[in-house]
Order: structure tokens, then sequence, then C-alpha cells
């Protein structure tokens, strides 16, 4: 499912217009990028918790030469599903 098709679904669920779908859609996706950047933590009971993680720097080897590269430091986005997503999709 992409963007779209999640506004189309959302809009049927709800009864809202498809553009009233996507300013919501875009808005929740802004507000949690916005945190994130901050370095807070979004915490969604029952659906789960989106994190900011660093990563170290770290050795990682080209696969077609076998020569050795520097992997630098990053900051990455993560979620983990919270108790009641895992339960819904088993």
């Amino acid at each position: 499912m992409n963007k779209q098709e999640l506004i189309d679904e959302l809009s049927d669920t709800t009864g809202f217009t498809k553009a009233d779908t996507q300013k919501f859609v875009n808005a929740y996706v802004e507000a949690i990028t916005a945190q994130l950047r901050k370095g807070k933590d979004i915490q969604i009971v029952g659906f789960g918790t989106f994190k900011v993680s660093s990563r170290k720097e770290r050795q990682g080897r080209n696969p077609q030469t076998g020569a050795m590269l520097k992997i630098p430091a990053k900051t990455v986005p993560t979620f983990k599903a919270g108790k009641a997503l895992k339960d819904a999709v088993n």
C-alpha cells in the first residue's frame, strides 16, 4: 500500500473528503518527522514507538573489490511495534 492508497482507505473509512484526509496524513507524517528530528520519541499506545537511534562508525567491506571502507556514524529512525499491533498481525 502506498501513501495515496492509504489516503483512499482512510477517506472511505472515515467519510472525510480525500483532500481533508490527505492534509491529515501529511500533517501526521510532518509531526512525527519534526519530533524525531528533535530527538524525541513518539509512543502510540497499542500501535508502537518511533525512536531515533545512533549508529557508531564501523568498518565495512566492498563486496565487489573486497576493499575495506569506513562507514560513518549516523542517526536513523526506528520503529518498534506495540503488543496490540503484533497480536493483530499474528
